[in-house]
C-alpha cells in the first residue's frame, strides 16, 4: 500500500464500488440480453428454449408478435400499428408531457418556496404530502374520481359532467385509451411534481444571495435577475431533476395498473409484465432491453447535449 502512487491508490478505493455496479447493474442487464436470445411460446416455428439469437427483437420490431393488449391508438408516422409501437408511442407521449408540466410546475413551486413568508413550512409540507402517497392509494384516488357511478368528474350520457361537456373527457373514461392516459398523466404530475419541486429548491437555496443584491445595485429588474443570475445557476439542477424523471417515466408501471389497466394504456413496461406473465420469458427480456438501451440513449442526450450547463459535465 505505502509504494502505490496516489493514482493507484484512488482507483484501488474504486475496487469494491465497481464491483458492486457489476452485480447490481451490469450482471442483470446482460442476464437480461442472454434470455432475449432464447425462443419462447410466441416465437413462431422454432422450439422453446431454442437459441434464435436476434429473432426476438426482429418479430417484435416487425410487428410479428400478437399479445392479449390493444391495438396501435396513437395514429402518427411514429405509431402506424403495432402492440410494440404503441407501447412504444404510450411510453413517450407519457414521458414527454409528464416530464415537461412536471418541471414547469415544480420549478414555480420552487419559486415560491424559495421566498421567506409566514407559513412557509406548512405549504412545503402540504406541496410533498402527494408525492409521500404510495402508487396504490394513489392510483385508487383517480380511479375512484373517474370512476362512473362513483367519482363526480364523471357523469352519464343524460347527466353529464362540466368535463363531459366540454369534450375533454368522455363518460367512461377510463376504459378509453386516449382518456385513460390523459388521466394517467394528470396523476402522475399531481404526485411527482413536488419531487421537483424539493430538488429545484435546494439548488436554488444553494446560491449565493449576495449576487441578488449586487443586482439590484446595479439596478437590475426581477426578470433580469432571474434570467442572469437565477437560471444559469439552476439550470444544472433542473436538468439532473428531468433526468431522474425520464428514467423512471420510461418505466411507468404502477399507476397504469392500478388507475386504468395495461391493456387500455400499454406502456412498454406493461408489455413486459403481460409478455412475462404469458410465460413468454424471451420475448419480456427482448422488450425489457430495448427500455433499458432507450433509456441508455436518453441518459446519454441529457449528458452530451446539456454538459456545458456545469461547465463541461455533471
Amino acid at each position: 500500500m505505502e509504494n502505490l502512487s496516489d493514482t493507484a491508490y484512488a482507483y484501488l478505493l474504486l475496487v469494491p464500488a465497481l464491483l458492486l455496479l457489476l452485480v447490481i447493474a451490469v450482471y442483470p442487464l446482460v442476464s437480461t440480453f442472454w434470455m432475449s436470445l432464447f425462443a419462447d411460446a410466441l416465437s413462431g416455428s422454432a422450439n422453446l428454449g431454442q437459441f434464435v439469437g436476434i429473432t426476438n427483437y426482429v418479430e417484435l420490431l416487425t410487428n410479428q408478435r400478437s399479445y392479449a393488449l390493444p391495438s396501435a391508438f396513437v395514429p402518427t408516422s411514429l405509431t402506424p400499428n403495432g402492440i410494440f409501437a404503441s407501447a412504444l408511442g404510450v411510453t413517450l407521449v407519457f414521458t414527454l408531457v409528464s416530464v415537461f408540466f412536471e418541471t414547469i410546475i415544480g420549478f414555480g413551486q420552487a419559486l415560491v418556496l424559495d421566498q421567506d413568508f409566514r407559513g412557509r413550512r406548512w405549504v412545503r409540507v402540504a406541496i410533498i404530502i402527494p408525492w409521500a402517497v404510495p402508487i396504490v392509494i394513489q392510483g385508487m384516488i383517480f380511479y375512484l374520481l373517474f370512476q362512473p357511478g362513483i367519482g363526480f368528474l364523471v357523469g352519464t350520457n343524460d347527466q353529464p359532467t362540466l368535463l363531459n361537456q366540454l369534450t375533454w373527457i368522455g363518460t367512461t373514461p377510463l376504459a378509453n385509451t386516449v382518456d385513460a392516459t390523459t388521466i394517467i398523466i394528470v396523476a402522475d404530475i399531481w404526485k411527482t411534481s413536488a419531487f421537483m419541486a424539493l430538488l429545484i429548491l435546494a439548488g436554488l437555496q444553494s446560491i449565493d444571495r449576495s449576487l441578488y443584491d449586487v443586482a439590484k445595485v446595479a439596478g437590475a429588474s426581477k426578470w433580469q435577475q432571474f434570467k442572469m443570475i437565477t437560471m444559469p445557476l439552476i439550470l444544472p439542477t433542473v436538468l439532473v431533476a428531468m433526468l431522474f424523471r425520464t428514467i423512471a417515466a420510461m418505466r411507468v408501471y404502477g399507476i397504469i395498473e392500478t388507475t386504468s389497466a395495461c391493456t387500455t394504456v400499454p406502456s412498454l413496461s406493461c408489455l413486459v409484465v403481460t409478455s412475462f406473465n404469458q410465460r413468454a420469458y424471451g420475448t419480456a427480456a427482448s422488450v425489457a432491453f430495448i427500455t433499458a438501451a432507450i433509456i441508455g440513449i436518453a441518459v446519454s442526450v441529457y449528458i452530451v447535449k446539456f454538459a456545458d450547463a456545469e461547465g463541461g459535465g455533471f
